[in-house]
């Protein structure tokens, strides 16, 4: 089998979206060296592709029926049986949906990928199993993960079990419903400006979002490297420890992982909070869209914490107002190039490529108007200050990003961790089938505040339950130094332990 080869049609067509004037003779000479350079490109299409081992045997499953899916939160059902013996034995885990899962249909709340079949295992699916989970099936996400909210998912919105008709959070709206109602044990999210983080907020469970490269994203469908995550979510913090236990580490192929440290997350539970410094954050409250009541709650868990002996004190970083415009350019120039333009994967990194999956989402630019308002956005202003400012503005951000990195750190040299409303509000209302696309956009896009910033600095950050007003829960959010999700998980576990917190 040899590639295709241009026309000399097609070739000249190639010279003059480049800009280049080519003389009869040049253009022969080209296309003579071009024939031949192809050779490589034949060698390398007629070689078996080089891909990570599927351990586990399974079965395709099946779609469930809307009137066993009344949350709209199940996208696929399956059972596969992972080892044995393992700390993870007698878990159900359901996977967000753009978590490939071979031989299991992955369609990651996009029409336009719809049909498409992985034939990997991610290697977070891989270590479930080997830890002796059981992996259930795929849980709904937002289209191609681009929204907060969770009406953007194909073809139905995710509902909030607390609260019919409100949003129960995205990108990861179906894992924390299917936690929330108990249907499963644990579930696996991503989070590029929340997206684990905002639908356990608005649903009432635990969301961790790792250290940046702390958990690995191969066999996930990336958004834009600098700022994806992948991380566990819980309706019990001792499970969120576990699933991050079986999880976390290098597995050689991600190149978002880097010097990474683990540990063993549920030693930290039963530990209490006496000796922790918290330092509850003065800009994490009473921005435009802030709600009293949200406020009010996150700041009488701070005082539970300081009446279980830990020193809490209010503190102002005036630089994390700033993170959420750091952020907008990183992610929204950075997922058009790379997720969009680049099929999903990009160029210019070692590591795993799923050349099955860049193949089959490259189809989207056949059926572009089926994409998300959302993500319409995203592109729209992608492809301008892209080709207008020539990407400047996503390397200022990025140079930026080191410099908020850096003032959170130095923070929490003094601190223990950081503590903060999740979101500044509570679940909204789910925008009816005919809404204007304005609506549609603010309610994918208002909860990001306190959130997006720390997917910049890749610090670890987990939202835990700490009251409900009106049957809709607000998230505390409680931030740490890189690579200590322990000290977060022994400060939410003391909380979780010290009362109901659907009464709190």
């Amino acid at each position: 089998m040899t590639v295709r080869r241009p026309t000399l049609e097609q070739f000249l067509d190639i010279a003059d979206g480049l800009g280049m004037s080519l003389s009869d003779r040049e253009t022969q000479i080209f296309m003579e060296n071009f024939d031949a350079t192809c050779a490589a490109y034949d060698l390398i299409d007629q070689t078996p592709d080089y891909l990570p081992e599927v351990k586990y045997p399974r079965k395709t499953g099946f779609r469930p029926n809307p009137e066993d899916n009344p949350y709209n939160a199940w996208y696929w059902k399956t059972e596969v049986q992972g080892a044995d013996s393992g700390p993870l034995k007698g878990k159900n885990i359901v996977l967000k949906d753009n978590v490939s899962l071979a031989g299991v249909p992955m369609m990651n709340g996009a029409s336009t990928l719809e049909g498409y079949v992985p034939e990997i295992d991610a290697t977070v699916a891989t270590r479930i199993l080997d830890a002796g989970g059981t992996i259930v099936g795929k849980a709904v996400c937002e289209y191609f993960c681009l929204s907060g909210g969770s009406h953007t998912s194909s073809p139905l919105p995710v509902i909030n079990p607390h609260k019919p008709g409100y949003s129960a959070g995205g990108s990861s709206s179906g894992s924390a419903v299917l936690v929330s109602i108990g249907e499963v044990d644990m579930a696996i999210g991503g989070d590029q400006g929340g997206s684990i983080r905002m639908p356990a907020a608005y649903t009432g469970i635990y969301g961790m979002k790792p250290t940046h490269g702390l958990v690995p994203y191969t066999g996930i469908m990336p958004i834009e490297s600098t700022i994806d995550h992948t991380g566990p979510m819980t309706g019990t913090v001792e499970d969120n420890a576990l699933l991050l236990e079986a999880i976390a580490g290098e597995d050689g192929m991600d190149p978002r992982q880097y010097s990474v440290k683990t540990a063993k997350y549920t030693d930290a539970l039963g530990k209490g909070v006496s000796g922790l410094k918290i330092g509850v954050v003065k800009e994490g409250f009473g921005h435009e869209n802030s709600e009293t009541d949200v406020d009010e709650k996150v700041r009488t868990g701070a005082k539970l914490f300081e009446k279980m002996q830990a020193t809490v004190e209010e503190i102002s970083i005036p630089m994390h107002l700033m993170g959420p415009a750091i952020w907008t350019p990183i992610a929204i120039e950075g997922l058009h190039w790379q997720m969009m333009l680049g099929n999903g994967f990009g160029m210019n990194w070692k590591g795993f490529y799923s050349t099955s999956l860049m193949d089959r989402h490259a189809q989207w630019r056949a059926r572009p108007d089926e994409l998300s308002a959302t993500l319409k956005l995203c592109m729209f202003m992608g492809e301008w200050f892209i080709k207008k400012y020539n990407g400047r503005f996503y390397g200022k951000a990025q140079n930026l990003s080191r410099k908020l990195r850096e003032t959170y750190t130095k923070v929490l040299q003094e601190y223990d961790l950081l503590l903060m409303p999740t979101l500044p509000l509570k679940a909204t209302k789910l925008p009816e089938p005919n809404s204007e696309v304005d609506e549609i956009i603010a309610r994918g896009l208002e909860m990001l505040t306190n959130t997006s910033p720390f997917d910049v600095t890749g610090h670890p950050s987990m939202s835990i339950p700490c009251g409900m007003e009106d049957g809709r829960p607000i998230g505390l959010m409680l931030t740490s130094k890189h690579f200590d999700e322990t000290t977060i998980y022994r400060a939410a576990h003391a909380f979780e332990q010290a009362g109901d917190w659907k009464s709190m």
